[in-house]
């Protein structure tokens, strides 16, 4: 499905519009790192910053000294590690905490137990927080799909776009997902939730893609890429918001992670490699990023 997104944004007619998204900014030192490189050399178009982590401070003073980039806010309401975890800004008296006090490791977890007052507290506090770091914060997404309601059907999406209606903001929400051709189901709940951002004012895009999170048994850096230039090849005509996950794989990460630091790795080389910049440039993928759509919502295109 796509919208008129890319005619308004004033891109030419069947244009094939990409934002390369780097999500989990501020997770940990090795995220921050990567991000830190990749941000200002274009190399992505967009972060996102997951404000209650202990690595956040360093990602939210980078972010606050250059307002020219794209930076929005990674909304969270999991911890999903063993051994590294986070907790609400809110406090732990509320319904988002498991019975160490940390955001639950499950999304499941969240959709069956978190109310929607304690959501919309949350989320509105996380973004608060960027603004008060002086963060020009262009767009807000979401960690682990938490607010989709994609497994019980309870979701958050009224809180999230009203707090992205308030603040001008658009937000990681896609018309269609990989899969949901195949899944009736899944396209309904997406249809609806777009037809409720439209109602709001709220800008989101015609598609949302991503590679294998995780590392298959026995994959190489050029397995992966190969897999990538084949995703890039494939983006049809509309805005569509590539996500990756780009850190240092280092002994940080690999001591705070359970699984997926060599993946995580492989996407910070991804980025920068010859052969994806040459096959974007190949392919005739324009380039843009959040605040485009931000500026749309605002009506200062």
């Amino acid at each position: 499905m796509i919208s008129d997104l890319a005619d308004r944004l004033g891109l030419a007619p069947g244009a094939r519009a990409i934002i390369v998204n780097a999500d989990d900014f501020g997770m940990c030192h090795a995220a921050n790192t990567a991000i830190m490189q990749l941000l200002p050399a274009g190399l992505v178009d967009s972060t996102t910053v997951m404000v209650p982590c202990p690595w956040a401070p360093e990602a939210l003073a980078f972010a606050a000294s250059r307002t020219d980039l794209d930076v929005g806010v990674h909304l969270v309401l999991t911890s999903e590690w063993t051994r590294y975890r986070w907790r609400p800004l809110t406090g732990t008296a509320t319904t988002l905490v498991d019975g160490a006090g940390y955001f639950p490791a499950e999304v499941l977890a969240v959709e069956q137990g978190a109310s929607d007052a304690d959501v919309a507290a949350e989320i509105a506090a996380q973004l608060q927080a960027a603004l008060d770091a002086g963060v020009d914060v262009t767009h807000l997404d979401n960690h682990m799909g938490s607010v989709y309601g994609l497994l019980t059907g309870r979701d958050f999406l009224g809180p999230v776009l009203e707090l992205a209606a308030r603040h001008g903001l658009p937000f990681r929400l896609p018309r269609t997902m990989e899969g949901a051709a195949g899944d009736p189901a899944l396209q309904a709940t997406l249809t609806e939730a777009a037809a409720a951002a439209d109602a709001l004012g709220v800008e989101i895009v015609d598609r949302l893609w991503t590679h294998p999170f995780d590392a298959l048994p026995g994959e190489t850096y050029e397995w992966v890429r190969e897999g990538f230039l084949a995703l890039l090849r494939a983006v049809p005509a509309g805005v569509t918001e590539i996500y990756l996950h780009p850190m240092v794989d280092d002994d940080e990460l690999r001591a705070a992670v359970d699984f997926g630091a060599q993946k995580r790795g492989h996407e910070l080389r991804l980025l920068s490699d010859p052969m994806v910049l040459q096959a974007i440039e190949e392919e005739g993928l324009v380039r843009i990023g959040w605040r485009d759509l931000r500026d749309l919502q605002r009506g200062e295109r």
